[in-house]
């Protein structure tokens, strides 16, 4: 029996192949690793960008490569990631962290993001209206608290998709 389970041992372990992880991109003067990801999606993995605007309970603010390295938490509102090539990505996140690292690499981590072109301006009102609803008539301090940040997240919603 020990034998018989040896050799299903070697055989398995025969089997396994380590690597190497995937190389960076090649990240050029001037640009910036971004990774920007959420529960519902992958935006950008190890993607090089030019700058990225977020929104954090700190205020806003701008990463440019070289930035120095910061730990944030995001607010809800809408980073904007200015690409390589000139384009310009506008994504709604709803909370979440950012970290700027030594390296100018970048990680966005959303609770949920979405893009702002797919938001609904007249769905985000509707839910804007059921929050403050809710608010209004929340009967304690929990339920107050966890009605003013959707009416938080809401307003900022109805701000991206206008």
């Amino acid at each position: 029996m020990a034998l018989a389970f040896r050799n299903t041992l070697r055989a398995a372990r025969s089997l396994m192949v380590r690597g190497y992880a995937e190389a960076a991109p090649a990240i050029k003067e001037g640009e910036m690793a971004l990774t920007l990801a959420a529960g519902n999606k992958v935006f950008y993995n190890k993607v090089a960008v030019k700058q990225i605007d977020v929104p954090s309970f700190s205020g806003a603010f701008g990463i440019l490569p070289k930035h120095v390295p910061t730990l944030a938490v995001l607010k809800p509102g809408v980073v904007t990631v200015y690409e390589s090539d000139g384009k310009q990505a506008k994504i709604f996140v709803s909370s979440g962290t950012i970290t700027v690292n030594e390296d100018s690499s970048v990680q966005v981590l959303a609770e949920e993001a979405h893009p702002v072109e797919s938001l609904d301006r007249s769905a985000a009102q509707e839910a804007l209206s059921k929050a403050q609803s809710e608010y209004n008539s929340a009967g304690n301090e929990k339920a107050k608290a966890e009605a003013a940040i959707a009416v938080e997240v809401a307003e900022e919603i109805v701000k991206a998709a206008s």
